[in-house]
């Protein structure tokens, strides 16, 4: 009985383990596929995105680096045509790097404000071996802010994000930011790490949270050194007093719909929520553009 007991702890153990490293790698490995996640036409239409817009930042565009708690991380900066003492911090999302903020950059600098687009940890030019789901990031954006601070002086910051992104800048804001930082945007950001993994295993898979997502979760503090659970943008964003608007297209079903709400009623700060119908996830300024940038810079110029 005992050698039968032993065996079947070792085979849920290992059992375990390769589900968890499974959904870790899938996950959480930038150099991994992503194709069970983003269907052919999405990684494709990304592709072509890609060429076009890298071919933007090249012409316009300048390389700046810091280093952060041992990587290197890159981010273009442009400056509007005239001189501006406003700069947004635009982040992209989840397996994206900065061509992919490079329209709301456009938009940003008609409005006459510079731009800094980090490309977050193991994304694009950026070192680092592991997605960290906004969570590690957070730190690396307060490192950005700092830079652009001792670099430009006396200048007003606001952080934009989409997507994971999002989750980032809402995840800085439960530190403690400069007051340089007047604003935050949130675009279609989720509650936390953990309740957006449970939501893709259920989506994708159709896999219970337990014990899967546990497993994974284990491995994730073992190989990327931060817990899922405990990068939560909804508790940052209960202790952040930076005013944030919240925006979230109601058809978004990668990033759920639902999560907004949850996020709008968490937050303890100065904020708006802007719904924009018929959108899918990160669609949101492509759905309605107009409304999305009206409400985007009467919010910015409310705070600044």
């Amino acid at each position: 009985m005992i050698i039968i007991l032993i065996i079947l702890i070792c085979i849920v153990l290992i059992t375990g383990y390769i589900t968890g490293n499974f959904l870790f790698e899938l996950a959480l490995n930038p150099k991994s596929s992503k194709s069970v996640i983003f269907n052919n036409d999405d990684l494709a239409e990304k592709e072509q995105m890609k060429i076009e817009n890298n071919k933007w930042l090249e012409e316009n565009a300048s390389d700046v680096y810091i280093e952060s708690k041992k990587l290197r991380l890159h981010s273009y900066e442009v400056k509007a045509e005239k001189e501006s003492k406003i700069w947004v911090i635009a982040v992209h999302g989840y397996t994206d790097s900065a061509y992919f903020m490079v329209g709301a950059a456009k938009k940003f600098l008609h409005y006459g404000y510079n731009v800094l687009m980090p490309d977050l940890r193991a994304h694009g030019k950026s070192e680092g071996k592991y997605i960290g789901m906004g969570w590690l990031d957070r730190l690396d954006l307060m490192q950005w802010i700092d830079y652009l601070i001792a670099t430009y002086g006396n200048i007003k910051i606001i952080l934009y994000g989409i997507s994971m992104g999002a989750a980032t800048v809402m995840m800085a804001s439960g530190e403690r930011l400069p007051s340089n930082v007047r604003a935050i945007i949130e675009d279609c950001g989720y509650t936390s790490a953990w309740e957006e993994f449970a939501h893709e295993l259920k989506y994708l898979f159709h896999m219970p949270t337990f014990p899967a997502l546990y497993n994974a979760n284990v491995i994730t503090l073992i190989r990327a050194k931060y817990s899922l659970k405990k990068a939560s943008a909804i508790k940052q964003i209960a202790k952040s007093n930076t005013p944030t608007l919240f925006i979230h297209g109601d058809k978004d079903k990668f990033v759920p719909f639902y999560m907004l709400n949850k996020l709008y009623e968490a937050a303890s700060c100065k904020k708006e929520k802007l719904v924009i119908k018929n959108a899918g996830h990160a669609e949101a300024q492509l759905i309605d553009s107009d409304k999305y940038w009206r409400v985007v810079r009467r919010f910015i110029k409310h705070h600044l």
